[in-house]
Parts: C-alpha cells; structure tokens; sequence
C-alpha cells in the first residue's frame, strides 16, 4: 500500500477514474461526483478566503443554484451578495427588519433576483432586486423570534416558516399571502403549550414532506396533502415523529438543527446533546410511546427491550435506524446542521468551542476538525456542485474553504475516534464518531508553512491558522455512488444497547481488520484496471487527478 500513507496526493481509485474518464468508460457527470465525494478533497479542506463586509454576527450563509453567489445576513439587520471566488461584493441591501437577520435565501428560478429573510423581529420579508435597485416588503410576521424559513425545491412561489411561537405558516408569494397552518403543542406535559420551533426543512425527494423541530425533543413530520385550505381539518397532528427512544421524556434537550438529505434521511441536531440521523423508516408513529428507553436497557444479546405498556401506534417491532454523531459542542447557540456532498456523503456542524466538526455519514467517523471562528462556529453550507464550504459564527466573517492544502489532515491527538461499520445487521446501536477529551486542547497541526489564511484582529493569530492541517494516515473512500446508495437502502437499522468494553473492543478489531481488507481489494482491483497505462504514462499525458469544477460540475 505503497500510496496510503505517502504524500502522493490521489489513491489507485481515483487514477483508474481519471483513465476511466478518458477512455470514455466514465460520463463527466458520474467522474465529478464521485471525485467531489472524495475523503482526500475532505481532509484537505482549508480557508481560501474571508469575507469581511458585515458589522456583526453572520447568521445565516447561503449559496444560489449556480452556486456562483453566496447570500450571507447579520445582526447589522444587512444583506449582501458575494462573488465568493474573489471576494468581491455583487450587492449589499438593508433588509428592512429590526432586529437580527436569522435566514436569507434566495427562491429557486428566479434568476437570483429574489430573496426571502426572517428575523429576531418576527418578520417575514421579500426583497426583490430590479436594475441594480432592491425593494423589499413584509410578507408575514410571528410573535417570536423567527429563526428558520424553508423553500420547495424547484418551487419559485413557496416558502414555509416556523417561530419561537410554535406557529408554522405557508407563505405564497404570487398573493403574498400568509396561512396559518397549525402551532406545535407540546408532547410532554397534559396542557397545551407551544413548542418554541427552531428549525424547519423540507424533503427534497418528497416536498409534500416537511419537518420541524424545536424546544422538546421530537422532530414532527408533516403531510401539506392533508391539509385543507379552507380551515376544516385538524391539521396539527404529525404524520410521524423522529426522537432517539432515550430522550423521548427529556425536558432539558431541544432541536436547534434539521436537514433532509437526498435519501430522505432526516438530520436532527439536539442542544446539549448529539447528532442523530433518522432512516425514513425510523419514526415513532403519530402518537410517540410517553416513556422513554435508555441505551441500557438491552438483553445478553444485545437485543433492545421494549415496553409492553408503550402505545400501540408507537413502532415498537421495527429495528430504529438510528445513527448518532459526536464530538462537537451545542450548548450556547441555535446552530444548524447540515449534509455535504454530492450524494449527501458527509454530515456538518459548527460548535462551541469555534470549530467545523465533519463526519463521514455511513461509518460515522469525526474526519475534521477545523478552526475557524474565535468563539462559537453557527453555520455551514456546502456549495451544490463542488467541495467548497461556507461558514460563519460570531465573528463579523465568512470563511471560505476549498480543498487546496497540499497534505492531507489528521484529527488532533485529543478526540478519541471510534467507528463501526455502517451496515451492521444486528439488533445493537453503537456510539458513531468521537468525542472531546478536552475541548482547550482540540486543534490541528500543520507542517506546512502557508500563510493562505489572515486574521483580521491581529497578525499574530496567522501562525495558528497556519498549524490547522497536518499529514495524516487517512485514506480515501471512493466507492461507487450505486452502491452507497444500495446501503444506505439496505440499513435497516439499529438499535441501542449497552456494550461492554470487551465486545466493543473486539468488534473494533474485526470491524478494521474487515475494513482494510476491503480497501486492498478495492485498491488492487482499480491498479489492474490501468492494464498498460502506468501511472509515469498518465503524468506524461499530463492527466488532471482533480476534477475541473468548471464543467463537470455545471453538467450535476
């Protein structure tokens, strides 16, 4: 395994890709999505650039359909286009509310010339840019803090929102015209009170689907074809509820983050608490059992017990598919979650230690953790066609990231990284990522003397910018998108238990012993692939390893 832990930048794969390409054995569209879902792009990920135009926290980042432009808002209640790759701003606005800017989107089809906004105020608010002027008008209002709004894919007349009142409403802005929908009550207690709503997402595979999450711990799925516009149904009742079954009567644990992924997989992201990844299969049911089911609670076998007196309509017989992520930090913020990567490979979180935390989806491995906000990381977006990242927090800047450093990254010595295989058909659930030792002593270190990334307070803080990445004994995970999702279709589930550290040290062992065998073969299997074609021959054809992000990602 001669390349695995060299500094030669590309694994035996992603070689047999780039000849694959050229011989025409490989369409454009398929080479850079595989090679956009590339570990080694991941782990080489660091700041291009900064973004430095608003006078306050940034809240929200988001990029266009193009992905050209990046619209960021901020306390300072502005809004402000960027042309990302330089830096230069295309359009700056105020946004006409009065109080922080929580989410600036732009509508799909529209040309960039529309954008949604909401607000600490409560507002609602359309801004419109026509001739290099922008009008912006109220649209709708809560009484609360507004913190998410969500729009239908594809969809350019379509926006729903959620607020701190627990009321969700469907805004169409062909009338301008705000609905009322239903306001979330509360699962825990015998009286009706609101559930504060954080979050909101649609599901882009089924945009009748939508979810949103906040002050308990239940992520509501809702059906738009059961609901009646002339007010006749009782539409606050959940087609489905999302819970791990150990929190599902924990009053101190709330939603700050939801994200559907292609897969109609369901990312919900708890304060205080972990990650959780929802199969579509995973609900509770409409009416969730009143109890909760600790990780304890399981047989000799692993076998989670169940609760005879649960509610019936609570899924109880079905294996959980439930997949959790750790390491970061959520306490003092709402902070988004978020999937990245062409085929949603990757799952994304800022914490409060002011780091980007990135885990492999299906292994559940932490792969980053990166430094790039002084105090507390609140959002991250990923570009729609290639591997550039967004991210904002406290600080008054964007930061850019692209996959430019030239060694790969290793996790910092102090984050314990654990891993089981992903697709596991036992009746067991095992803690997925990694977690802090110490959250003052998490960094990356660099050997490389780059001076790419500045700060703008003070110069000194350039030395530790430049200690972020160092190089690690990663490798690369190119398998075919076909057969990711054929496991992502194929995991059932799994379900909680409590591990000894012996069974889990002895499935560790197995599960890495099983995981580098496969990788050998896959590594040996691609090198034969080459035939005649040596890797000298492919460099003297000046073969590109990197895919072009110009064309083969406008093709996605």
């Amino acid at each position: 395994m001669p390349f695995r832990n060299g500094g030669v930048g590309c694994s035996y794969a992603a070689i047999s890709d780039v000849w694959k390409r050229e011989i025409g054995g490989i369409s454009s569209i398929n080479f850079s999505r595989r090679r956009a879902a590339s570990e080694d792009l991941v782990l080489r990920l660091e700041i291009l650039r900064k973004l430095d135009k608003h006078h306050g926290c940034v809240n929200t980042i988001s990029f266009n359909e193009a992905g050209d432009i990046l619209v960021s808002g901020s306390d300072d209640r502005m809004v402000i286009l960027w042309d990302w790759e330089t830096g230069r701003v295309r359009l700056s606005f105020h946004s006409g509310h009065n109080n922080n800017v929580f989410q600036a989107k732009f509508m799909p089809c529209c040309e960039d010339r529309i954008i949604v906004t909401c607000a600490a105020d409560g507002q609602v608010r359309h801004a419109q840019v026509r001739e290099g002027e922008v009008h912006t008008k109220f649209l709708a209002e809560h009484h609360g803090r507004v913190h998410k709004l969500a729009i239908e894919p594809g969809n350019p007349h379509t926006v729903y929102t959620c607020g701190e009142d627990g009321l969700v409403q469907h805004i169409d802005l062909r009338t301008d015209r705000a609905t009322p929908m239903f306001t979330c009550a509360s699962q825990l207690c015998d009286s009706y009170l609101p559930v504060n709503l954080n979050a909101i997402t649609i599901n882009p595979r089924n945009p009748n689907l939508f979810a949103v999450g906040g002050g308990d711990p239940f992520a509501r799925l809702f059906d738009i074809r059961k609901y009646n516009w002339n007010g006749s149904s009782d539409y606050g009742h959940p087609v489905d509820h999302f819970c791990p079954p150990h929190l599902v009567d924990d009053e101190q644990v709330g939603i700050t983050g939801l994200a559907f992924s292609d897969q109609s997989e369901l990312l919900v992201s708890y304060n205080e608490e972990f990650i959780y990844l929802f199969t579509k299969n995973a609900g509770l049911g409409p009416q969730p059992p009143a109890t909760s089911q600790p990780l304890d609670d399981s047989d000799e076998d692993g076998v989670t017990k169940k609760d005879s007196t649960s509610s019936s309509n609570a899924r109880t017989d079905t294996e959980a598919g439930i997949l959790c992520y750790k390491g970061h930090k959520n306490i003092e913020t709402v902070k988004g979650v978020n999937f990245f990567g062409p085929g949603c490979e990757y799952v994304l979180s800022g914490s409060d230690c002011g780091r980007i935390f990135i885990w492999n989806k299906k292994r559940g491995e932490l792969m980053r953790a990166m430094e790039a906000d002084k105090q507390i990381v609140n959002c991250i977006e990923g570009h729609p066609h290639e591997t550039v990242l967004a991210s904002s927090g406290i600080e008054d800047d964007i930061k850019i990231w692209t996959p430019k450093a030239i060694n790969r990254a290793s996790l910092p010595t102090s984050i314990q990284k654990e891993g089981v295989p992903p697709l596991i058909h036992a009746r067991r659930f095992f803690a997925f990522g990694g977690f802090f030792q110490d959250h003052d002593d998490i960094s990356e270190t660099d050997d490389d003397d780059d001076d790419d990334v500045d700060d703008d307070d003070d110069d000194d803080d350039d030395d530790d910018d430049d200690d972020e990445e160092a190089n690690g004994n990663w490798t690369t995970d190119d398998d075919d998108e076909e057969a990711d999702e054929e496991a992502d279709d194929d995991s059932d589930g799994l379900y909680y238990s409590s591990v000894n550290d012996a069974d889990w040290n002895e499935n560790m062992a197995l599960n890495e012993e099983m995981v580098i065998r496969e990788e050998e073969e896959e590594d040996h299997n691609s090198f034969e692939d080459l035939d005649n074609h040596t890797i000298e021959d492919l460099a003297k054809n000046d073969v590109n390893i990197i895919p072009s992000s110009s064309s083969d990602a406008d093709e996605m």
